[in-house]
């Protein structure tokens, strides 16, 4: 593929930039050297960036315009994310909602869900999150045990989600229950909305060992869900789920980039740090920083190769498990190799004083390498689907789940 823009591609640019530099003043910006959003920041201040965003169309730009977006290109919306980088705006609070909540209520929701929900999520008005992981389901998700049971023209759940990201400020979520134990796990499964906010509806926040409570586990005990939040038909659930999912893969696997920090701040900061490590400790930082390098580079330019079948016409399949798996990898070497190359400075940056983003990135990456589908998981995908290997046995998949093992 061509990596220069286009001159259409170009102006496109220009404009975001125009945009961006104009609206300046209401946007939550990075600090130099920051590549998190200060945890000072307000919820509200997130929700209004968004907002502003969305208000001058860099929000959802390659959705259908009858579903709020602005009716671009992929292209353009990478543009958008190169541009909101380069100028410092964090992650938007509702990515979520925009990366795989949206998608799958574009693809499976009622026309009256599609006009309550989009726009008011490309806004911020409501922030959504994804409930699908659970206790003794996270690899083998069709295998969870929140029940969904019908009541006149309600459904009533029951159960416990864990590891859902942005539970703790959500509006909303997609929840994924079981609505017939007796047919086989994949078969019995439905989809919901529903309100964070409803009666019976509980979250807590997870410590993690960065500092940051970005995941949560949430308890439903007798919350009630009218059967219009459904999203597809009871028992297609796990159709459903998968387009969530091969969202989810596109969204943390990157289209265009890398997961964590940019590898140019990585090779700033080999350039910076090699020269002060004592010979031998350089030998083995200099082999690791070429393997970060070179996977960092790698899966950034797969992520462009998937881009480019994407603007196409192409659709989000397998190959998007190859991106994410990519892109974890490569983010765990930059950020080991980055807390290596600080030498003894390591000890005192872990205290908080020192430049501690790398040991930050460290701690963070092992969720992320879950989330989406661990790595095993992400193998075993590749290998079934994109390279036709036979599956692994699997004795559970036709039995009913209420017979079956659990």
């Amino acid at each position: 593929m061509d990596f220069d823009d286009s001159p259409d591609e170009a102006a496109y640019r220009a404009r975001v930039r125009e945009l961006l530099e104009r609206h300046a003043s209401e946007l939550v910006r990075l600090r130099p050297g920051q590549e998190a959003v200060d945890p000072r920041t307000s919820e509200a201040e997130l929700r209004r960036t968004q907002r502003v965003l969305a208000d001058a169309g860099l929000v959802g730009v390659a959705w259908p315009a009858e579903f709020g977006g602005q009716g671009g290109t992929l292209m353009q919306q990478a543009i958008v994310s190169q541009e909101l980088a380069r100028a410092g705006v964090p992650a938007l609070i509702n990515h979520i909602g925009i990366g795989m909540c949206g998608p799958t209520v574009i693809a499976h929701g009622s026309q009256d869900q599609r006009e309550r929900y989009l726009t008011r999520l490309l806004r911020a008005d409501d922030v959504w999150c994804q409930l699908f992981s659970e206790p003794a389901s996270g690899s083998d998700l069709a295998a969870l045990r929140t029940t969904a049971v019908r009541d006149g023209d309600d459904w009533v759940v029951n159960g416990q989600k864990v590891w859902t990201t942005l539970a703790h400020v959500a509006d909303l979520g997609i929840l994924l229950t079981r609505t017939d134990p007796d047919r086989p796990k994949h078969a019995g499964l439905t989809m919901f909305v529903v309100d964070m906010h409803a009666p019976g509806v509980t979250v807590r926040p997870l410590r993690q060992m960065g500092g940051q409570s970005d995941f949560n586990e949430v308890f439903f005990d007798d919350v009630r869900i009218p059967d219009s939040e459904r999203l597809g038909e009871p028992g297609e659930g796990w159709r459903v789920a998968l387009t969530t999912l091969m969202n989810e893969r596109v969204a943390i696997g990157g289209a265009g980039g890398t997961i964590g920090l940019p590898v140019e701040a990585f090779v700033q900061h080999a350039r910076e740090r090699l020269p002060g490590l004592d010979p031998e400790r350089q030998v083995l930082a200099r082999q690791a920083v070429g393997r970060a390098v070179v996977a960092a580079l790698g899966a950034r330019y797969s992520g462009y190769r998937r881009l480019t079948a994407l603007s196409q016409g192409g659709l989000p399949g397998p190959e998007a498990s190859a991106g994410k798996l990519a892109g974890t990898e490569a983010a765990r070497l930059v950020a080991d190799a980055g807390v290596r190359l600080l030498g003894d400075d390591a000890v005192y940056a872990a205290t908080g004083e020192g430049d501690d983003r790398w040991q930050r990135t460290q701690s963070w990456i092992p969720g992320i390498a879950i989330a989406g589908g661990t790595d095993q998981v992400l193998r075993n995908i590749i290998g079934e689907r994109v390279l036709g290997l036979p599956p692994e046995p699997r004795s559970d998949k036709t039995v009913p789940f209420s017979g079956g093992r659990r």
